[in-house]
């Protein structure tokens, strides 16, 4: 096992604002060459912090650089003003990605993305798809369906309590109130609901490893397997029986383990 080294943390300039950003590098092979970088798109409610100790320990499992960033508007990168344009999953490929690979000089990448963020690595694997070397969605939506809105509607009940939305704010500080409007408002839209990755999953031709819990509150098994078997590449599904909308926190060792074997074994 491959032991990374510290991480680092960047700042990096963009026309709309700073982003935040953090980089788990993995050493050179014995050829001296490095394998294409993890980059790790979070949730609606996520951030770098919220990772945990996960992009670390793939970083070790992996051999590669785990590369991770705050959209703008959450965590530690600037404050965005306004709300979210129904196109923003697609959006974020041309403009935070963009800034993260001008800013650290990678051609080939691996994305993994998670829960809305997952939608956005596929559209990352399907813009560039002459660069991607693999696409990994853990908990994906793949389209607007009616399970992810009661999911959502139950979970702005929770956040009117005091606790919850003091959680939210230890990790995005006076930003919490755009962050979780900007995830209820956009999601729970009638504008945003046809919403879906239907026209984009063929455009995705690298290999792609799709993971989904039996039990995610947020999506049924339908968006797991419309990501996997419309892809146009060759695609893997694990639905992890038990397991609820972050299997990377509920059943990390197994899912590091996982995609470290898909990496390893499923790549050319």
């Amino acid at each position: 096992m491959n032991t990374p080294h510290s991480s680092s943390d960047h700042q990096i300039t963009t026309a709309r604002g700073r982003l935040f950003a953090r980089c788990w590098p993995a050493a050179a092979n014995v050829d001296g060459q490095r394998a294409a970088p993890i980059v790790l798109f979070h949730d609606s409610l996520g951030c770098i912090e919220l990772w945990r100790g996960f992009p670390a320990l793939l970083a070790a499992q992996t051999g590669r650089s785990v590369i991770a960033y705050d959209r703008l508007g959450f965590g530690q990168s600037d404050p965005r003003s306004g709300g979210l344009t129904a196109d923003f999953v697609q959006a974020e490929a041309a403009t935070g990605f963009l800034a993260l690979q001008d800013h650290f000089g990678f051609e080939r990448f691996v994305a993994l993305g998670h829960s809305v963020g997952g939608g956005m690595a596929v559209h990352c694997a399907a813009r560039y798809a002459d660069a991607c070397d693999g696409l990994i969605t853990v908990s994906a939506q793949a389209f607007v369906e009616d399970k992810t809105l009661a999911g959502i509607s139950e979970a702005q009940a929770q956040f009117r309590l005091p606790e919850p939305f003091a959680r939210l704010q230890r990790y995005h500080g006076d930003k919490a109130r755009w962050v979780l409007d900007a995830w209820i408002d956009t999601w729970l839209a009638p504008a945003f609901r046809d919403w879906s990755l239907h026209e984009v999953l063929p455009q995705v031709t690298c290999p792609t490893l799709v993971l989904h819990g039996s039990e995610d509150e947020y999506g049924s098994s339908r968006h797991p397997q419309q990501i996997a078997g419309m892809v146009g590449g060759a695609a893997q599904l694990e639905l992890l029986a038990g397991v609820r909308h972050v299997p990377h926190k509920e059943q990390e060792d197994w899912v590091v383990g996982r995609i470290a074997r898909f990496l390893a074994n499923g790549m050319a």
